[in-house]
């Protein structure tokens, strides 16, 4: 199979607590009106998987591709214990507080039963003013007395939380108890899970909570999330890079290029690029396409792109999502 960067029919998901801004990104929303939480720019999990957008691969599926030929899609990157695509991609418009909630780490995940563990990071587009992030249990909560107050309604005492403005990064390992505040619009980069146990849901009463189940997998020790979000900078005359998070299951760049500058991307692992600002063209894939980007979009790159070429129209700016690896890793330049 002849491959080339792969754009994806985004998959739109209503929420109680979601907006119409992800319509800034370019989506053309459901014309209903219906608030809308997420916009799933790259899945494959069972039963649910990206439809590519445009090319000579237009209505197949990621999976489709996948297991048609894993190699030059994934390189030596494995993929899921359900033969998926290792990540899942999406914009978050979060107009209302989410619900407050855990989802399961490796140790709490039950294969059999459904249950997938998940990391996910929270990059931040933009924030109103005030915006938080609920992050983690205040040290020194014990697991009886979050229960006691989560019955009296004032678990969000125990919670910390993180202001958080444009171009923050925050990393969110499963064991987390987390909730995204009002007025954030996001990317979100996870490993392909959807369990999530509600434990509290300001006020709504229309969704199921899950307190036994979210209990069992709370991590009420300290987190050290600055680790992960450490960040480091390498500035060159035509390319700057700047490290937002790295843990085991992803790393996330903000790469910044200027116009008219181009350079080869020899990949041979497959990247994940979201278009922050500006615009370019990746040529030279193997399927002889040449795809065009602009802001608001989410590309595959498979690992197969060993003479691809990248050429910036305009001052660009995105996140370069990639799976981890030992050694030296192939980056931009």
């Amino acid at each position: 199979m002849q491959l080339y960067p792969l754009r994806f029919k985004p998959m739109f998901v209503p929420k109680p607590w979601g907006g119409r801004r992800i319509a800034s990104l370019g989506r053309d929303l459901p014309a209903s009106g219906e608030p809308i939480g997420e916009s799933w720019e790259l899945v494959d999990l069972p039963g649910r998987s990206s439809v590519i957008s445009s090319g000579p691969l237009a209505g197949r599926t990621l999976h489709d591709v996948l297991e048609a030929d894993p190699r030059a899609l994934l390189g030596d990157v494995r993929p899921t214990s359900e033969g998926g695509f290792p990540l899942l991609v999406k914009y978050l418009d979060a107009q209302e507080n989410l619900s407050v909630q855990v989802h399961p780490d490796a140790a709490h995940a039950d294969a059999d039963q459904g249950i997938r563990s998940k990391t996910e990071a929270l990059y931040i587009l933009h924030a109103e003013p005030g915006a938080v992030v609920y992050r983690g249990i205040t040290p020194g909560v014990s697991p009886q007395q979050f229960r006691e107050d989560l019955q009296a309604g004032r678990v969000v005492e125990d919670l910390i939380q993180t202001p958080v403005k444009q171009g923050q990064c925050l990393y969110l390992p499963g064991g987390t108890c987390h909730a995204y505040g009002a007025g954030i619009l996001g990317v979100e980069i996870q490993t392909p899970g959807d369990t999530t146990y509600r434990l509290y849901d300001w006020g709504r009463t229309d969704r199921e909570l899950h307190i036994d189940e979210a209990m069992a997998c709370i991590d009420f020790g300290a987190r050290d999330f600055a680790r992960a979000e450490r960040r480091t900078h390498v500035a060159g005359v035509f390319t700057t890079m700047s490290k937002l998070c790295s843990c085991d299951a992803f790393t996330i760049e903000k790469v910044r290029m200027v116009e008219a500058y181009g350079q080869e991307i020899p990949y041979d692992r497959p990247a994940v690029w979201v278009v922050l600002e500006g615009s370019g063209v990746i040529t030279g894939s193997p399927a002889g396409v040449d795809v065009e980007f602009g802001s608001g979009d989410v590309l595959l790159l498979p690992a197969c792109l060993h003479d691809a070429a990248l050429r910036i129209h305009r001052n660009t700016v995105w996140l370069d999502i990639q799976f981890p690896r030992t050694g030296t890793d192939i980056l931009l330049a």
